[in-house]
């Protein structure tokens, strides 16, 4: 009955999201209530689950996600993105631009949401195709490819970080593997795939597009890249000082005990924005009042996001509270079917259902986690990029990325699901071959 129980919800789940269009924070409170009182839990300790839940998962992840939000946003508007962009393409030369664009929002994409780093780097490849006549997805592919691979599976973005938190997980290993298994799914679903799809489907810009972003900005002094580029990785680097410490030192160690405080997500974020205010925001002449301006707009847009994860936290609540997610982790225990494998399976049938990538990762979670209490030998580490993973499988209709992808590469919905939908199946699944892999020695 337990495991009937948790069925019916994830269909109540995809049914109301997908058939009804019920807002999928609703959704997610909806089936943690429906769980809780199937279960047979007292209807007091379902609402106290669900505030539990929602609580102490936004205590964190709330922090983090307007820190994370914050640093972006000075990236944006100093110019940072753009100069790492151009740096690269110097590098790589012109022939090689698709790569560069890909390692461009790879390092782009770690403080920003896929949408905003979509957004923010879109008018390059537009200048770049139209400057060297080159196959606009031959160089918007690896683009997205890179976005969505950190967007996905590493932290500090949001989803992951929650899944972090839920797991258990250490930060800085769950970086350090995340990099292991994202940059060579997205070579091989960015430049290698973008250079052969981009030579069987044909587009353009859109005049109208054209006019808006790809006229260059002359007038506009762009930050150093060097320093642009710390301000951006400054939270990973402090993250994996943490990590080493933990590794090198003893636990009562004066300085690991430090290491840890500053490399934890939230000091570690917090320290970059500040730093981000004069590195990309007073040195590159923008006053106070500006900087002001800029964290209060950017904060808007995240109230939904934080909502999903929430209520994701919630409905996790609700499976352990009930005894649901006991009963599932013994089932699972005794199969043959590896956790990770798992995750990313739950999680891959729920994006394909729902279309949203955090709310299959934050249901996948609360799932396979009471499964992998049971089983010590499991990294929680991998189980957070099995997640991730699963989560970008198959974009399609219902996905809102899957629309701006269409609109912005002037493409029909046909051609959309021959290049977005298929790169990130690609990503999803050469991902998970290497979390496999990985398993084996972790």
């Amino acid at each position: 009955m337990p495991l009937v129980i948790t069925l019916l919800a994830i269909i109540i789940l995809l049914i109301l999201i997908t058939r009804f269009k019920v807002n999928p924070f609703i959704t997610l409170l909806i089936v943690s209530g429906f769980v809780g009182i199937a279960s047979g839990m007292p209807l007091d300790k379902i609402v106290d689950s669900i505030k539990e839940g929602m609580g102490g998962t936004l205590g964190f992840i709330a922090i983090v996600l307007a820190l994370g939000t914050m640093l972006g946003k000075m990236m944006a508007e100093s110019g940072g993105a753009e100069r790492i962009a151009r740096t690269l393409i110097n590098l790589f030369g012109e022939k090689n631009v698709h790569w560069a664009m890909m390692f461009v929002a790879f390092i782009v994409g770690v403080p920003v949401f896929f949408q905003v780093g979509f957004v923010l780097l879109i008018p390059l490849v537009f200048t770049i195709a139209r400057q060297t006549g080159m196959s606009l997805l031959k160089i918007g592919i690896p683009l997205i490819a890179g976005l969505s691979i950190v967007h996905g599976i590493v932290p500090p973005h949001p989803a992951a970080m929650a899944a972090v938190d839920i797991f258990h997980a250490d930060v800085g290993k769950t970086i350090f593997y995340s990099i292991l298994v994202a940059l060579p799914s997205a070579i091989v679903a960015g430049p290698l795939y973008g250079s052969w799809i981009g030579k069987r489907i044909k587009t353009s810009i859109s005049s109208e597009l054209a006019a808006q972003l790809a006229e260059p900005k002359q007038d506009r002094e762009l930050p150093g890249f060097g320093v642009t580029v710390f301000t951006i990785l400054l939270p990973v680097i402090l993250m994996l000082g943490a990590t080493i410490a933990d590794i090198t030192l003893p636990k009562e160690h004066a300085v690991r005990v430090w290491a840890d405080f500053i490399g934890s997500p939230i000091t570690s974020l917090l320290i970059a924005t500040v730093i981000s205010f004069w590195t990309l925001g007073f040195a590159r002449g923008f006053t106070k009042d500006d900087i002001l301006k800029f964290t209060n707009d950017c904060l808007a847009p995240t109230a939904t996001i934080l909502l999903v994860i929430g209520a994701g936290g919630a409905f996790n609540k609700v499976l352990l509270n009930s005894g649901v997610g006991d009963y599932i982790a013994d089932l699972a225990t005794a199969s043959a079917i590896s956790p990770i494998f798992l995750g990313w399976l739950i999680a891959a049938l729920i994006r394909v259902a729902t279309g949203s990538a955090t709310v299959s990762m934050m249901t996948a979670a609360g799932i396979v986690a009471p499964i992998a209490q049971q089983m010590p030998g499991t990294s929680p580490e991998l189980l957070v990029l099995a997640t991730g993973a699963g989560s970008l499988i198959l974009s399609h209709v219902n996905d809102s990325g899957f629309w701006l992808i269409k609109e912005y590469f002037n493409m029909s919905v046909q051609d959309t699901l021959k290049s977005w939908t298929v790169m990130e199946t690609i990503l999803s699944v050469t991902a998970i071959i290497l979390i496999m892999g990985l398993s084996l020695f972790v």
